[in-house]
């Protein structure tokens, strides 16, 4: 059995949106993170990914982190990683990933 993901989203104001991810980002999940933020407009917007109940992420789910980063960036808008569990801290930090991420508590 494989580790389930959900993904709850809410938009506050126009300017920012909130997705909230519970569950393994794995390669067998992280699908699921692409199909919620390929059809959001994204440009001049902030984007937040509250991580907090990520039970586990591997480089499939930080390589869907740096493409999101990317297209991102490429619209003008803001990423921000909120609540990122040690795990997947000490793998952005194993990688040299952290610095390219704004990361809240």
């Amino acid at each position: 059995m494989h580790p389930t993901l959900t993904i709850d989203t809410a938009t506050h104001a126009g300017l920012r949106t909130v997705l909230t991810i519970t569950g393994a980002l794995d390669m067998d999940t992280v699908p699921h993170i692409a199909a919620a933020t390929d059809p959001l407009a994204l440009g001049g917007l902030t984007l937040v990914l509250d991580l907090s109940a990520v039970t586990f992420m591997d480089s499939a789910g930080l390589n869907t982190l740096l493409i999101l980063r990317n297209r991102i960036e490429a619209e003008q808008g803001i990423l921000e990683l909120r609540g990122l569990p040690d795990q997947a801290l000490r793998l952005l930090d194993i990688t040299g990933a952290r610095a390219l991420f704004t990361l809240t508590p």
